[in-house]
Parts: structure tokens; C-alpha cells; sequence
């Protein structure tokens, strides 16, 4: 699906705000996972201002509620309703108790939970590796559990927040876990943000006939989030050694949501699905990870490997 030509002036330094200005949303209903920090506030904040009711997924829903109840003192009148659940992805009891809960359309899900670079090898629950575990599996059980209910809507979008990060790695099918391999932070990020993109391009494949779209993106590099919590300094500051990929221009937090908000709201991209995004545009394919600041990897787009995560994830979940 092509994305619409209509000249508009979004770009790297738009802001949420100003993507979801003179949408209307009332009378739709928005999830949008770790929207207790970072980006997933911002987009909370334009989805409701635009009139939508959000449900903040929040694994602490204290910290939810301070969160609501701020952006319930800052938003316009009119705005749609706020309200707070617990998510933890790492374990699937309370992604199916979140499931489980919901009841009516769902119209836009927001994947944007997330965790980076631990500095150990952990393990959810289950026995998936952390990182995989979290970005990918818990959002993947997630969506697939709400699937009724975006059905339901008649044109929902699912929003999966992928991040650069991809280039470190593609989805290692025999070594999911680092059970055979040297556990290292950032192939581990990579594989899942990988998965992130895969999930969409699998979605838009199996769940077009519900009218049910869906996209990966890359927000930015955003210093104000939480997504850097288990990294040390030292860690952040030997980041370009350690990894080998250049950072792209740093963005603020009410400009990395705005390709989250674009992708779950726009009408600039009504019916567009199983793309990559960044900057409020489209995504150019790279062939190698060297010297990229931009793009996406072909075999995060690839329909084979879509199939084959599927797959996996859906035995995996059971």
C-alpha cells in the first residue's frame, strides 16, 4: 500500500502535538503500553487530546496514575478520558488478565513498551530471554489476544515501536534464547526490535481482511526516557564504539512520539500497512549496518521471516 501523497510538513523536528493537530478522535479508544515514561506519555497525551479514551498499560499503576492524573490537569478541555491498567510483559498472566478485561472495539494499540541493553543475560518467567521476552513476545501475545476487539473497530491501527536498534542483528531463529551463543546486550536488542518490525509485516499480512493496519517505526534518539535505565554511564558514553552504529541527531520527547501518533492517527496514512517508519516518513531500505543513521534492513521487512516469527511467537505464547 502506497502511502498518501498529500504535501505535509511533518518531519524529523514535528511534534506530537502538532501531527495530531485537527485530528478528531472522539469516540475512539487508544492502548498505549509504557505510557508511564517517555514517549508513551507524549503519545497518551496527543491520542487523548485529539479526544480519544487511553488506557495507560503500565506495569506500576501508581506511577500510571500520578501520570494521569497530570496529563488530566494539563489536557484541553474536551479531551478523551484517561485511564490506567497493569501490563507486565515479561509475564503473560497479566497480559492475559489485561485481555481478558477489555471488552468492546479497540481502535488504536500502541506496542510501546520497551526494555534495552540489559547488561546480563536475564530470563522472563518463561524462560524467554528478557529482551526478546518483553519487546516482542509480551506485546506479540498481547495483540493477538486483542485481535478480536481491533476487529471489532472497523479500521484499526496496531502501532509497534521498533527502534534503529534493528541493525544490530536479525531474528536468530535457532539461538532465540542465547542458550547456545554468548549473551551480548546489543544483539539481544537488535533481535527484538527486528521482531517488532516483523510483527507488523506479519499483522498487515494475516489481519488486512479485519481492516486492521499495522506499522513499526523508529522514534528517535531520545536521551529523556527511561528505555536507557539498565545502562551505566560508561556504558552510554563507549555506546558508538560499542555497537559500531552512529547515532542519528538527538530528538525530544514530544518529537519521538510524533511518528508513534502519525502512524496511530494521522489520516496522511490512512490504510498504509506493514511498513517501517522514522521521521514521520517512510523508511529508504539500507543493505549494511555501517555508517547508517537511518533506514531499515531487509530482513526486517521480509514476508518469509515474518511467517517464520509468527509461527514461532504463537507456539511460544501458548
Amino acid at each position: 500500500m502506497s502511502v498518501s501523497q498529500t504535501p505535509h510538513p511533518f518531519g524529523a523536528h514535528t511534534t506530537a502535538s502538532e501531527v495530531i493537530d485537527g485530528v478528531d478522535l472522539h469516540g475512539r479508544r487508544a492502548v498505549v503500553t509504557g505510557a508511564s515514561s517517555g514517549i508513551g506519555v507524549e503519545t497518551a497525551r496527543a491520542l487523548a487530546a485529539a479526544g480519544a479514551d487511553v488506557t495507560l498499560a503500565v506495569r506500576s499503576t501508581d506511577a500510571g496514575a500520578r501520570v494521569a492524573a497530570r496529563l488530566e490537569a494539563e489536557l484541553p478541555a474536551g479531551s478523551g478520558r484517561l485511564s490506567v491498567k497493569r501490563l507486565d510483559l515479561a509475564d503473560r498472566s497479566t497480559v492475559g488478565a489485561f485481555v481478558a478485561d477489555w471488552s468492546g472495539p479497540l481502535h488504536i494499540l500502541v506496542n510501546n513498551a520497551g526494555v534495552m541493553a540489559l547488561p546480563e543475560l536475564r530470563r522472563t518467567p518463561d524462560g524467554r530471554e528478557t529482551q526478546f521476552g518483553v519487546n516482542h513476545l509480551g506485546h506479540f501475545a498481547l495483540a493477538v489476544g486483542l485481535r478480536p476487539s481491533l476487529a471489532a473497530a472497523e479500521g484499526a491501527r496496531v502501532v509497534s515501536v521498533a527502534s534503529i536498534g534493528h541493525l544490530f542483528s536479525p531474528v536468530v531463529f535457532d539461538d532465540l534464547d542465547y542458550r547456545f551463543r554468548p549473551y551480548d546486550p546489543w544483539t539481544s536488542y537488535g533481535q527484538s526490535k527486528t521482531a517488532n518490525v516483523l510483527f507488523a509485516v506479519g499483522a498487515a499480512e494475516r489481519w488486512a481482511d479485519d481492516g486492521i493496519t499495522a506499522n513499526a517505526l523508529m522514534p528517535g534518539n531520545i536521551a529523556d526516557t527511561s528505555l536507557a535505565r539498565h545502562m551505566d554511564p560508561e556504558q552510554l558514553a563507549g555506546f558508538i564504539d560499542t555497537t559500531g552504529l552512529v547515532l542519528p541527531p538527538g530528538k525530544t520527547v514530544e518529537q519521538g512520539a510524533a511518528t508513534s501518533v502519525l502512524v496511530a492517527a494521522s489520516p496522511t496514512v490512512e490504510g498504509v500497512t506493514g511498513r517501517y517508519f522514522e521521521d514521520c516518513a517512510p523508511s529508504r531500505t539500507v543493505t549494511e549496518r555501517a555508517d547508517a543513521v537511518a533506514g531499515v534492513a531487509p530482513y526486517a521487512l521480509d514476508l518469509a521471516n515474518a511467517e517464520r516469527l509468527w509461527a514461532v511467537s504463537d507456539a511460544l505464547v501458548r
